[in-house]
């Protein structure tokens, strides 16, 4: 059960104050860009289309032309050693902002929808209300409110968010669950996926920039790193390791091709294995727990032959009877109203199943006195 969260005051050092909106900029460590592929030395051009293009920005844009920029939502932002600041929480509401007053760029992000403002609207967006903080100081607040709170990332943005406060700051994951209000468990998932995302990469096995898909889903190796063949093919319950690196020395390869299969190569021109989450993840997932289906993967042949050949002739024979068995009762239920007596390709039809049922039977039939016989012949020699 989750604790009850009560939301955070403001950071006792923050400074409320107006500040120009020229001095204002986007912050390229959003943990909600990361979720879109927007690495941290993106431009303010990038970020603001990634904005535009992704985040809604429209609707926070007409509420401002028509009604102005209210007052108590100041934006935080943190100094910088230029005398600039860079907007940590607001980042929509900066994008809309600019988008309503700079022509150049609502043409270039093809914002055409937005309306012209006025030139007193103009010029009271001139200077923005914000709370000048630090990162540091503000991820209780800001914790609280996007990672369980009212405006929630996604998982990727979390469990960066998580990682940024207890690797910057050194603050303990329990401590982190107890002040946003969510499950320890939860916290501790969360940072262990990214910690397994960030050892790939510097281990040089995978590159989020060089993913097949444009959006990085990071719910496949969230969700996925606690099933028993992923966690197997990984060795994540290995001694030794530490959270972060959750994954063995020994197993570094194998999570390289792991990350490979989950999301793609973009230079080799190499598609994920994931097509949908559900079933495919489960799929891998099955295929993992057997050396002849990590084989297959690793010769490139698709999810769905692998699975075949992971499950075994043995496996996939008996499936096979009962999807035919399955078929022919379901053909027989609706004999009466399904079938036309003047079609005679399916009486035809009929008939070649019959013979094939026919001869499978003879089949395994001698099949099975040749094998009782070559079991009675061992057991006599």
């Amino acid at each position: 059960m989750k604790k009850a969260a009560v939301l955070p005051d403001v950071p006792s050092n923050a400074v409320y104050r107006r500040i120009e909106r020229e001095k204002l900029l986007l912050d390229a460590e959003n943990p909600r860009l990361a979720e879109l592929g927007i690495l941290p030395g993106a431009s303010q051009f990038e970020l603001l289309k990634a904005l535009w293009d992704e985040m809604a920005v429209e609707e926070v844009a007409m509420s401002i032309a028509y009604s102005g920029y209210f007052e108590h939502e100041p934006l935080f932002v943190e100094e910088r050693p230029d005398g600039k600041y860079t907007v940590i929480e607001g980042n929509r509401r900066l994008a809309a902002v600019t988008l309503l007053v700079d022509d150049a760029q609502k043409k270039k992000v093809k914002a055409t929808k937005l309306p012209a403002i006025s030139p007193e609207r103009i010029a009271e967006l001139a200077t923005l209300p914000v709370i000048v903080t630090t990162r540091e100081e503000s991820w209780r607040y800001l914790g609280f409110k996007h990672v369980n709170g009212p405006a929630t990332w996604g998982s990727y943005a979390k469990a960066q968010y998580i990682a940024h406060v207890h690797n910057n700051y050194k603050i303990p994951l329990e401590d982190i669950a107890a002040q946003i209000g969510d499950g320890n468990s939860t916290v501790l998932r969360m940072y262990k996926g990214l910690m397994i995302v960030e050892q790939a990469e510097k281990a040089r096995v995978f590159a989020r920039a060089d993913i097949a898909k444009n959006r990085f889903h990071f719910n496949y190796i969230y969700t996925g790193m606690d099933y028993p063949g992923i966690t197997n093919f990984l060795g994540l319950r290995t001694k030794g390791t530490t959270p972060e690196k959750p994954v063995p020395a020994s197993k570094v390869k194998n999570l390289g091709d792991l990350m490979l299969w989950l999301y793609g190569r973009d230079s080799s021109e190499t598609d994920s294995l994931i097509r949908s989450q559900n079933p495919d993840l489960k799929t891998l997932d099955t295929v993992l727990l057997n050396e002849t289906g990590v084989k297959a993967l690793r010769d490139g042949l698709p999810l769905a032959v692998a699975r075949d050949i992971s499950e075994g002739d043995e496996r996939l024979f008996r499936q096979a009877l009962q999807q035919a068995k399955q078929s022919l009762q379901k053909a027989l239920g609706t004999l009466t109203t399904g079938f036309n007596s003047s079609d005679t390709d399916m009486i035809s039809m009929a008939t070649d199943i019959e013979n094939l049922a026919h001869d499978l039977a003879e089949a395994m039939a001698t099949k099975k006195t040749r094998d009782r016989r070559d079991s009675q012949k061992a057991k006599r020699n």
